[in-house]
């Protein structure tokens, strides 16, 4: 039995699902006018491991990621390297799946883009003039606020509340300073449709919501996103949904936690961002999606290259236990996966393993539980497939981070603090022997214990 962390309810909720054994998921995409940064690869790796687990456990996803592909970023800079939107956008939604292929995501079951569902917002938004949710003036459509009698239900917050705490541009001609657009008119030489007010472009709330009703229907499973999308976009998602529809618009909603770094949040407006291309150019894929599970994903997490180097020696630690001896052993020794000669330990910790998924979607306690199995398959020389199972259901186990000491050049000081490592230990001058062990990993190596002695290798 799954549990989730309900946005929308504020507490955990048992997943039942519309249709038995289908989930219809909802994730929203990038805005592709520049490269992803770490926060995107937060987000994509988070969905993509729920819908994992999803799949693990019985369920057929039917997974909608879109791409949007038309706003006023987009031509901004598109117009700054001289270039059309449409040649902008294609370029980096290719960096994007370059990108999230080297993290293990797996493909959305479709990646819709905005600017092909121009007639499916122009048909929602004239639902909702025709039902008085709506209004035209100038050329433009907003969304009357106060039409949705339980408008901010997403966010917990009443109307009031809102309008006193955000900053809204004065438009003299909104009903409602949270009045929002619907429909824009375009300026000279910007891309325009045309539509019954005129040609311009859909607001970017119409265009998940159109997108989703679309691929999925009214209702709708689970809807994701990133914690800063609650207000306004999926608030306004949910107003212009439900207004067309009359029906609920998604079940269970899940938010993901801001990335920061130096305590600041990450985002490109701000200019605080890294980008995933660079980290990629620094540390292996798999790396960075085992840096970003070992915190609860609705907590906020902390950036760093200190994290990563700390994520690559602990991920290097499960390698190992699957690559070397043990899983040969299991192999050879014909150990079926199922048979009851596996531990009970094992067994037990594997149960564990699932329950934290289960109690939603831990994967912080599940990637604990890993470590736990590594002790035990260090003291039976078995159960690695019960390991490598259960990080296959993280996405994780897909690159070889496990070279042999024979397969690099270990420099001669490397070998010589190691060795002094390990006549501290022996001496039980463990103290001198952390030392060490930091001064080696600060040289961008890492030792193993092993009943044979020590072995190195290259983070």
């Amino acid at each position: 039995m799954i549990h989730i962390q309900n946005s929308l309810t504020q507490q955990k909720d048992e997943f039942k699902t519309i249709e038995p054994g289908k989930v219809r998921f909802y994730v929203c995409g990038v805005t592709v006018y520049d490269k992803c940064h770490i926060g995107h690869a937060r987000a994509y790796v988070v969905f993509d491991t729920i819908k994992r687990y999803l799949q693990f456990s019985g369920y057929e996803v039917t997974h909608i990621q879109n791409f949007t592909d038309i706003d006023d970023k987009i031509i901004a800079r598109a117009n700054e390297q001289g270039i059309t939107t449409s040649e902008l956008t294609e370029a980096n939604i290719a960096h994007y799946f370059t990108d999230m292929d080297q993290l293990n995501i797996s493909r959305a079951t479709r990646y819709p883009k905005a600017t092909e569902y121009i007639p499916e917002m122009i048909s929602l938004i004239q639902d909702l003039i025709s039902k008085g949710v709506a209004y035209h003036v100038n050329g433009e459509v907003l969304f009357s606020v106060s039409a949705k009698a339980d408008y901010g239900k997403l966010s917990h917050k009443v109307l009031d509340d809102l309008q006193s705490g955000i900053r809204v541009e004065v438009d003299a001609h909104k009903r409602n300073p949270l009045d929002f657009v619907l429909w824009k008119p375009s300026k000279q030489g910007e891309p325009a449709w045309d539509s019954p007010w005129g040609a311009g472009r859909p607001g970017w709330h119409t265009e998940c919501a159109a997108m989703s009703m679309k691929e999925l229907g009214n209702t709708i499973d689970i809807h994701g996103g990133g914690e800063d999308l609650i207000f306004p976009h999926h608030e306004n998602e949910i107003a212009q949904c439900e207004c067309q529809s009359g029906e609920p618009f998604s079940n269970y909603w899940i938010h993901n936690g801001f990335v920061t770094i130096k305590d600041e949040k990450m985002s490109k407006s701000s200019g605080n961002f890294v980008t995933l291309r660079d980290i990629l150019n620094q540390f292996p894929g798999e790396v960075i999606r085992f840096f970003l599970l070992k915190s609860h994903y609705r907590r906020t997490l902390t950036f760093s290259i200190e994290g990563l180097k700390e994520a690559q020696i602990a991920l290097e630690k499960l390698h190992h236990a699957i690559k070397d001896r043990h899983l040969g052993e299991d192999r050879h020794s014909g150990l079926d996966p199922e048979s009851p000669r596996s531990s009970t330990t094992i067994t037990t910790l594997e149960q564990k393993f699932h329950a934290a998924m289960a109690d939603d979607f831990n994967s912080a306690e599940a990637i604990g539980v890993l470590f736990e199995m590594v002790k035990e398959i260090n003291k039976t020389k078995s159960g690695a497939h019960i390991l490598k199972k259960c990080g296959d259901i993280l996405g994780l186990f897909y690159q070889d981070l496990t070279p042999t000491s024979d397969e690099i050049d270990i420099p001669n000081e490397i070998t010589a603090l190691a060795k002094k490592r390990a006549e501290s230990k022996q001496n039980k001058d463990y103290a001198t022997a952390d030392a060490l062990r930091n001064q080696i990993q600060d040289a961008g190596y890492t030792v193993k214990d092993t009943p044979n002695g020590f072995e190195i290798y290259k983070i």
